[in-house]
């Protein structure tokens, strides 16, 4: 029986915002040098706290190909350019080798080379708020403290702690400012 006979099904109903927008930013991106949106995706992820508001990645610039087929040890990485804020920008050039070690070190190969900076604040959009937690019931306080009380780890045990309030709290509505 050939496929030709059956119907196509498609998809009905919500669908995630990031599979509306994927194509014109991944194009958009492309632009830019970028061929996915992981090192955007993921740069607070990858460069830290320190830098991860106060830097992005702009660019990627690949240098020009020799004709015919490029090898694996003739792969020439490419040079980042990141927007940063002047205040970082002298910091975040004396760590740029450990950045660099950082970026390939997610990607798995040699992606960066060089990093230049760009002073210019990075543009950011406004992250949505973590939703605040309700109260939590006894009883799921009672379970909560009965789970992690076999933990000798003081740290750890805290931590499994706020996880299970985190489950067990109720959530409020997020409201903006």
């Amino acid at each position: 029986m050939s496929d030709q006979g059956k119907p196509q099904f498609v998809f009905k109903g919500p669908r995630p915002l990031a599979d509306i927008i994927a194509g014109p930013l991944s194009a958009a991106c492309r632009r830019r040098g970028f061929a996915t949106l992981d090192l955007i995706a993921h740069w607070p992820d990858i460069v830290g706290p320190t830098y991860g508001e106060s830097t992005a990645p702009d660019k990627l610039s690949w240098p020009r190909r020799p004709a015919g087929l490029i090898t694996e040890e003739e792969h020439q990485p490419a040079d980042l350019t990141v927007r940063c804020s002047g205040a970082a920008a002298l910091r975040f050039s004396h760590e740029t080798p450990q950045i660099i070690e950082r970026i390939n070190t997610f990607f798995g190969y040699r992606l960066v080379g060089r990093i230049k900076l760009l002073q210019v604040p990075p543009t950011r959009l406004d992250r949505r708020p973590r939703p605040t937690l309700g109260p939590v019931t006894r009883e799921a306080e009672a379970r909560i403290s009965a789970a992690a009380a076999g933990i000798e780890d003081e740290g750890l045990r805290a931590a499994v702690e706020r996880l299970g309030r985190a489950v067990a709290g109720k959530r409020k509505p997020i409201t903006k400012n």
